[in-house]
């Protein structure tokens, strides 16, 4: 067992390890870890240079965040007295990724409402009674994300028809200067600033991550705690160097061959959640300018059901991180392939185990995607196609019903649509038309299911779907729930390598179903049903493959499953 909080391990196998011996003297060589513990903006090249020195705040939270600990116990001691016991939090991207990841691993409840689907808004809500012991904290930098600023106008609605007053029941963290910020306070909110020298998805330890957590009764003090004390071995120019190693096989090519597939296994880990987490802080930092390290999260599955990492460990392009929590004893020395049985010397697994405190793992990925951003020439902190999406996403709120006049195909319920490429041909039924687009995912592609759907009514389908889709096409698939995915791996899949295919499932809510937003002229069905068709057209123009399957009913979503998963057991 590893002593908590002073310890990370990163243990290399096979490539994995040949791609720390061939890459870590040179970052070594480079000063690389030192340099950017001292915030050095010019690591990642002139052009990035810029934005890199407003980006570097994160390196030292550790030390920086303690300042919050007095204003977050106090706030959530104020709520405790209030009777707020049940804590919600509105937010995107790396402001609900990160506190969901923290509040599992500590074990208490933290409601994430990170979707405009209206169902999931709805249960969100909760009961009026529900309500009353509620406390909202709406997370944005600026205030202007629509989910965020959707969510924050619903909630506020509901506090008032409750008769409750809704600055006693909401929270709002965002960056100081803000108009979010200015706007707040002068309606007397309680705001909690976060340091704006952070981006969003490296913010785990800005006030974004610790101010839900602190209020659902979470030892932030602890967090920190955790992150200090491997703070130094992260800053170390030495080969031993945990994010060093961890960089190296996530960007480092092996004998000259790139292994650009990085498969997350929680491997019984403790650490529910730090998969999506870690999936968002590399896709949207290393996915552009045509390259990027794709990250597929092992979905979580039934107990005795073979692990994603076992069918993906004999592709050349994969390798397999297995997250261990602060357990060295969970670790196997051998990954077996497909079959069962251990993957042949010709093509040996990459396996790296990863292990350590949530705190210090949090510090330890952070560091180690930053410094794979140096070793594939990119810069780690900007998402340059992530506006696309929500630009298509408005012209459709303004412009269009969200979904092209006609459908390809109609099958019962079901709309199909093709778009980017020609590939349905003669598909006549929703099987035909998924086994088409199987058909598009080349020897070193992946396929993305993408489900606009409410996650937690829809949890228990994702796993089956990713490993059916994976036995069929032997490829990596991932799996994102819309619009979340949108403000992490959909930046991956429009700048990233041009390899992938796009399976998007959608449910339009019915009018009994959908909700309005209160104070605009559209309803959170319009805005999922824009941005689901918005991130669409833009894959489209680039020449991606899209399926796109809309269940106009329940029973047609059903069979969107169904025809999903007869396709994967036909491959």
């Amino acid at each position: 067992m590893l002593e908590r909080s002073s310890e990370i391990v990163v243990e290399a196998t096979g490539p994995a390890a040949t791609a720390i011996t061939e890459h870590v003297p040179g970052l070594v060589e480079r000063r690389v870890a030192s340099r950017l513990a001292a915030k050095d903006a010019t690591l990642w090249g002139e052009a990035a240079r810029e934005e890199a020195a407003q980006r570097l705040g994160w390196v030292d939270l550790h030390r920086t965040s303690r300042a919050l600990i007095g204003e977050v116990e106090t706030l959530a001691a104020r709520y405790a007295e209030r009777g707020c016991d049940r804590v919600v939090l509105c937010g995107m991207g790396g402001s609900s990724l990160a506190p969901e990841v923290i509040t599992r691993t500590a074990g208490v409840e933290l409601v994430v409402c990170d979707s405009s689907d209206p169902a999931m808004v709805t249960t969100a809500l909760g009961t009026p009674e529900d309500l009353r012991r509620t406390v909202v904290v709406v997370s944005s930098k600026s205030g202007s994300t629509a989910e965020t600023d959707s969510q924050r106008r619903t909630f506020v609605d509901a506090l008032t028809r409750a008769d409750l007053e809704p600055t006693e029941h909401m929270v709002i963290v965002t960056d100081p200067g803000s108009p979010f910020d200015q706007s707040a306070r002068a309606e007397g909110f309680d705001v909690v600033n976060a340091d704006p020298s952070v981006g969003g998805r490296y913010s785990a330890l800005t006030a974004f991550g610790l101010v839900p957590c602190a209020l659902a009764g979470v030892d932030v003090a602890e967090l920190l705690d955790e992150a200090d004390a491997v703070a130094d071995l992260l800053a170390a120019d030495d080969e031993a160097n945990p994010a060093l190693r961890l960089a190296a096989v996530m960007a480092g090519a092996s004998g000259g061959t790139p292994r650009d597939v990085l498969v997350i296994s929680r491997a019984g880990s403790a650490l529910e959640g730090l998969g999506d987490w870690a999936e968002q802080l590399i896709a949207e930092s290393t996915g552009k300018d045509g390259k990027g390290v794709l990250p597929v999260v092992d979905l979580p599955s039934e107990v005795g059901a073979e692990p994603l990492a076992h069918r993906l460990a004999d592709q050349p392009d994969v390798t397999v991180v297995r997250l261990i929590g602060d357990e060295v004893d969970e670790r196997d020395d051998e990954l077996a392939g497909p079959d069962g049985e251990p993957v042949d010397n010709e093509h040996p697994a990459a396996v790296v185990n990863v292990g350590g405190a949530l705190g210090g793992q949090l510090l330890l990925w952070e560091t180690a995607t930053a410094v794979a951003g140096e070793l594939l020439g990119l810069n780690p902190f900007d998402q340059p196609d992530v506006e696309s999406a929500k630009t298509a996403a408005r012209e459709q709120m303004t412009g269009g019903d969200g979904a092209p006049p006609e459908p390809t195909l109609t099958v019962g319920e079901v709309e199909v649509y093709q778009a980017g490429t020609d590939f349905l041909g003669d598909a006549g039924s929703l099987t035909e038309a998924v086994e088409a687009l199987l058909a598009q995912v080349g020897p070193s592609g992946y396929l993305a299911v993408m489900a606009y759907t409410d996650r937690w009514a829809h949890a228990s389908e994702a796993r089956a779907v990713q490993e059916r889709l994976t036995a069929a096409t032997g490829r990596p698939v991932t799996f994102g729930w819309g619009p979340r995915f949108l403000h992490s791996t959909g930046q991956f899949h429009k700048g990233g390598p041009a390899d992938g295919v796009f399976l998007q499932i959608t449910r339009p809510a019915s009018p009994e179903e959908d909700r309005p937003v209160p104070g605009q002229e559209f309803t959170f069905g319009r805005l999922i049903a824009a941005q689901a068709a918005g991130d669409a057209q833009v894959l489209a123009e680039q020449g991606r493959p899209v399926l796109r399957l809309v269940a106009r009913s329940s029973g047609g979503h059903a069979a969107v499953v169904d025809a999903v998963l007869a396709a994967g057991q036909a491959g």
